[in-house]
């Protein structure tokens, strides 16, 4: 079925920037090969019409959902065949995105073509799914080679004691909610603050890159953000959390210029692996009880997600914390805060204790007591 979409366009090679500026309606311009879930939510919550993509948005190397929920959305998506454009779009400017009967599109804009592609329609994605789901057994091998190889480099993350920082945050004995900007996370923080888990165990709260950005929204305060900082708010960075930035191996810290352009103090954590792993292995070894997981990588799409290098450390972390790991979806079924039958009495009892001493002592309540009681007697002696 042939279509057509007119909007404001608006291009942006890093999805998760790119999504924080856009506008219901408009077309985004991405260049995102395997267009994951987590972009995918944040598009969608976006609501922008249409996703013209300069990458394949589904490659096949492992089932990946989130172009086929995209469509399923309501959201027309089209993989463009010339990766050029994105330096031919003019950002906020009006495109013209239309297509014919068998799915071929193209995107005008100033009257001159700049993109030819085609529309993704569920039933392509759908068989294409499936494919991936059998040829999963060859992925998982090749990812398994790659994992091995960078787990030797880092096996270090599982047997040695990092050179942690010197947090002013006390970690000893106390539950840790650790949030990422995963698959999920912001229903099962939801869950978390519904289920009365945050009020009543008041765990300490990192927030992980974007991931302090949700827990901001939600009105809840982190109490560290760890990270390389590229997808923080400014207004999260201000909210006094102590912040870490996450050093790689040498040294590098990409998140070290920008906090201190704001003239925000900060910490540095040097540690291979991803800002995740490093905020697992912090509050582990500054003694944390136990670990909640809020976004976390853990599924395998997750790991299989580009055959993604750092997923050797994720490995790693997860060995050496995993006794005392637990993801937010089992707390929040496991965490359920009810009344006993024996509480439920006691308080009953207690009413009518105290309603009966009030009684007792207010000549008040006694002497209308009395007036019922002689109407009563009145009536039915």
């Amino acid at each position: 079925m042939s279509g057509q979409i007119t909007g404001i366009a608006k291009a942006g090679s890093r999805t998760k920037d790119l999504t924080k500026r856009l506008n219901a309606g408009e077309v985004a311009v991405i260049d995102h090969e395997d267009l994951d879930p987590v972009a995918v939510d944040a598009l969608i919550g976006s609501r922008v019409a249409a996703v013209v993509n300069c990458s394949p948005s589904f490659s096949g190397k492992y089932p990946n959902v989130g172009p086929r929920d995209l469509v399923a959305a309501g959201v027309v998506l089209v993989d463009i065949e010339a990766p050029g454009i994105m330096s031919s779009v003019s950002d906020n400017s009006s495109v013209v995105l239309s297509w014919d009967a068998t799915g071929v599109a193209t995107v005008v804009q100033f009257g001159q073509t700049i993109g030819i592609g085609r529309v993704r329609d569920l039933d392509t994605l759908d068989q294409e799914l499936s494919e991936s789901r059998r040829n999963v057994a060859d992925q998982l091998e090749r990812f398994a080679e790659n994992t091995l190889e960078y787990m030797l480099q880092e096996r270090h993350l599982a047997t040695d004691a990092p050179d942690l920082p010197l947090t002013r945050v006390v970690f000893k004995n106390r539950h840790v909610l650790i949030v990422v900007r995963g698959v999920d996370f912001k229903e099962d923080l939801a869950a978390l603050k519904t289920s009365g888990y945050l009020r009543e165990i008041k765990p300490i709260v990192i927030g992980v890159d974007g991931g302090a950005d949700e827990l901001i929204e939600q009105g809840i305060t982190p109490d560290l953000i760890i990270g390389d900082f590229d997808s923080v708010s400014e207004n999260t960075l201000r909210c006094g959390a102590e912040l870490i930035v996450h050093a790689y191996a040498g040294g590098r810290a990409p998140g070290a210029e920008r906090l201190a352009d704001l003239g925000l103090d900060f910490l540095l954590f040097e540690s291979a692996g991803t800002s995740e792993d490093i905020a697992m292995l912090l509050a582990y070894e500054l003694g944390a009880e136990l670990l909640v997981a809020v976004g976390t990588h853990s599924s395998m799409e997750d790991f299989l997600d580009k055959g993604r290098k750092g997923m050797a450390s994720t490995f790693l972390v997860r060995l050496k914390v995993g006794r005392m790991l637990v993801d937010a979806k089992g707390v929040n079924r496991l965490y359920r805060p009810v009344v006993r039958t024996r509480d439920a009495w006691l308080f009953a009892s207690v009413m009518i204790v105290s309603l009966v001493a009030v009684v007792s002592i207010s000549e008040p309540v006694r002497l209308w007591g009395k007036s019922v009681w002689v109407w009563l007697k009145s009536v039915f002696g």
